[in-house]
């Protein structure tokens, strides 16, 4: 996938006729799959390129960033998932307090038309877009009107009762219901990271761990989840504590620990992928280290069990 950057780069010459999606697009949950899925037909039916435009920092982190939520997604996941759904470009906008004094028309007419020369601009339902969010779809039809390109939108996606949004997700995340986050962004919620030396504790109790270091902001509350693993594309079952392990350790030191079932290799420096699947317990002390490891047992019988009948 090309990536490029405005201001400082030109569109490529490959790309032709640009049919984009526009938005933040994180956390690239169903509501934003449909959107990619449903510009890649007019971009094939017409030879045109798939891409997306979207903005860096988040525009909350300059207009309000006192109030800037975390984000789902780093920018490497963002751009990860974009190009797994079949997209061949991906512009990003710099978003600085200048640029977010632009009107609506300023935006479109130097970003979508003199840098893109886009033909077809999608959005969701409820995009709003230039200084004060001002620009919604009715007016991006319109400029579409007098610039020379079509504006489309998708309704609202559903899933079973919720309408799909990052901000319901985050919500999700940040109260430990992640199996629920994970139906509705159609993935599992993740982070990703480093695998670091940690104290070694667990392969003393039988229960060896990653330590991962990760830059994801949006971390899950502390406690015992039945998790996924990738490592160097291939997916493993595992169970993660996060937390700060008050039966060994007294420092109040947050740790992301996961014991992974049938993998018994030196990790350190490597890169994973952490999935969350399932909550299975909060995290708490315990009177002794048998009870500890009886208990991180059980826990894994219960990962097991569940993920037997996902079939992973």
């Amino acid at each position: 996938m090309d990536i490029i950057h405005f201001p400082d780069d030109q569109r490529p010459s490959l790309w032709k006729q640009p049919v984009l999606a526009l938005g933040n697009l994180h956390g690239a949950h169903r509501g934003h799959q449909k959107i990619l899925k449903r510009l890649r037909r007019p971009a094939a039916e017409r030879g045109s390129t798939p891409a997306v435009i979207t903005f860096d920092p988040h525009p909350p982190r300059i207009v309000r960033p006192d109030k800037a939520p975390p984000l789902l997604m780093t920018k490497a996941q963002k751009l990860e998932a974009i190009a797994s759904a079949g997209v061949q470009g991906a512009a990003i906008v710099r978003f600085t307090h200048e640029l977010s004094r632009w009107d609506p028309e300023t935006f479109v007419r130097t970003a979508l038309v003199d840098w893109l020369h886009v033909s077809e601009v999608w959005v969701g339902a409820n995009f709003l877009f230039g200084h004060d969010r001002a620009g919604n779809f009715t007016l991006l039809r319109a400029l579409g009107g007098v610039f020379g390109f079509k504006a489309e939108k998708i309704d609202p996606v559903r899933y079973k009762d919720f309408v799909v949004s990052s901000t319901r997700i985050r919500r999700l995340v940040s109260e430990g219901r992640v199996d629920e986050a994970g139906a509705l962004l159609g993935h599992q919620y993740s982070i990703d990271g480093t695998v670091i030396e940690g104290d070694r504790r667990g392969r003393t109790i039988g229960f060896p761990t990653a330590n991962l270091q990760t830059e994801n902001e949006l971390i899950p509350p502390n406690g015992v989840y039945a998790t996924t693993v990738t490592v160097k594309g291939i997916v493993y079952a595992s169970v993660t504590n996060i937390g700060v392990r008050p039966t060994v350790d007294s420092s109040g030191r947050m740790t992301i620990e996961t014991h992974i079932f049938n993998l018994d290799v030196d990790l350190y420096g490597a890169s994973i992928r952490v999935g969350f699947v399932q909550r299975l317990r909060d995290e708490r002390a315990f009177e002794s280290l048998d009870a500890l490891r009886t208990q991180i047992a059980a826990d894994c019988g219960r990962a097991r069990v569940l993920f037997d009948r996902l079939s992973l």
